[in-house]
């Protein structure tokens, strides 16, 4: 039966468009910032590349370390404050970068954009989703990633011609104004502030969860999500930074790498199409097999130095895109709807602490060991993660059995 709430709530493809859009921007401006600005910034100020790409870490960490409040507010209090501020900080940290007359300004700025990625990307979308749509939010967690994977693919170009005719402070600014004029209002108009029929349906899914026999194994579970999440992450984040570097020492010129680099995206985008298609056939544990597989797959062949190279970037594109999904569905489908938005939280916090860190850690392995030792260590934890998303199966089996 249709509540009234139901029925006031926006078209479901309204909502994950508009929601998408503010995706684009938000990973536009924070995690893909530096591959276009950082140039720029360098040349202007003479600050250290190093220091100008470490902003980054920076906004990841305090992303991380703000994550499991973030999931806890979103559990009692639902999306809404914690998206539209989640505009309001990319626009205040945006706007820091661009006024920074100091690298220690600069970095500060940087730790209000860490608190736009800890409220405005996907963990806290994800979480958003889940106290919307409950059972149901896997399909809006799916395509929501669809508008994700275009971030770079819009930001980059776009970031790239405001810098050529206005500079990468006005560009700064600019981003800032599409936080506040175009994200924000776009993100209130979807998710609507919680009224007494959502309050109540809030206060009914609490005490259903409060009176729900506990999970088998769910300490077990999460853990064990967690680990293969952070792995994934970091595994992810060191291939993504250092992807051109991996393919020239392959055999590849600069020019062709850049041309295999492009790949990357366009295969995300179509795994999520194939996860947004198939993915109600099955449990959302097979994808997050799926991702890890397709994962150590893609470099066991890059370190094997076997060809062709597009084939590798595609496998392990499509796997690293998955990824995103099963980082949001499977927590939903394990532990349910009611303790969804706090998990998601907790989930979040190692694995962004990891994604903050691997940068640096892929940068000092190539300076050390080389290229080939990097990759082998990459593939080596890769097929770690395969045996613990084997091991998660197997944990989780009879609840996957009980679910079907």
């Amino acid at each position: 039966m249709t509540t009234q709430a139901e029925c006031r709530r926006p078209d479901r493809r309204i909502v994950i468009t508009a929601l998408g859009v503010a995706q684009i921007l938000a990973w536009g401006t924070s995690f893909y910032f530096p591959a276009v600005f950082a140039g720029p910034i360098v040349a202007d100020t003479g600050w250290s590349l190093g220091m100008v790409v470490s902003g980054t870490t920076v906004g990841l960490l305090v992303a991380g370390l703000i994550s499991p409040q973030v999931g806890r507010f979103i559990h009692k209090h639902g999306g809404r404050s914690v998206l539209l501020s989640s505009s309001v900080l990319y626009a205040a940290g945006l706007a820091g970068i661009g006024l920074s007359p100091t690298l220690p300004i600069y970095l500060a700025a940087w730790i209000l954009l860490g608190l736009g990625m800890g409220t405005g990307l996907y963990d806290a979308v994800f979480a958003a989703l889940g106290h919307m749509y409950g059972h149901e939010a896997r399909t809006p967690i799916t395509n929501l990633t669809l508008f994700g994977g275009f971030a770079s693919t819009i930001c980059w170009p776009l970031s790239a011609f405001m810098i050529d005719h206005a500079g990468w402070r006005a560009a700064c600014f600019i981003y800032a104004a599409l936080h506040l004029f175009l994200s924000l209002p776009l993100q209130a108009i979807v998710v609507r502030r919680q009224n007494a029929d959502t309050a109540s349906s809030g206060v009914q899914r609490a005490e259903a969860a409060a009176k729900a026999l506990p999970i088998q194994n769910e300490a077990v579970l999460f853990w064990l999500i967690a680990l293969v999440m952070s792995l994934v992450s970091g595994i992810g984040t060191i291939v993504v930074v250092h992807l051109l570097i991996f393919l020239q020492a392959k055999g590849v010129d600069y020019a062709g790498a850049v041309a295999l680099g492009t790949l990357f995206g366009p295969s995300q985008v179509i795994a999520r199409v194939g996860e947004r298609l198939f993915g109600s056939r099955y449990h959302p544990v097979w994808t997050l097999i799926a991702s890890c597989a397709l994962m150590a797959l893609g470099l066991l062949l890059l370190w094997g130095g076997l060809k062709p190279l597009i084939l590798i970037i595609v496998l392990y594109g499509a796997g690293y895109g998955v990824s995103w999904i099963a980082r949001g569905t499977l927590p939903l489908a394990l532990f349910g709807p009611a303790r969804f938005p706090r998990l998601m939280g907790k989930l979040a916090f190692p694995s962004l602490i990891v994604q903050a860190l691997a940068p640096s850690a892929g940068a000092l392995l190539i300076e050390r060991s080389g290229v080939d030792a990097t990759l082998g260590v990459l593939t080596v934890f890769a097929l770690i993660n395969v045996l613990l998303v084997g091991i998660l199966w197997v944990a989780c089996k009879r609840q996957i059995s009980a679910a079907a």
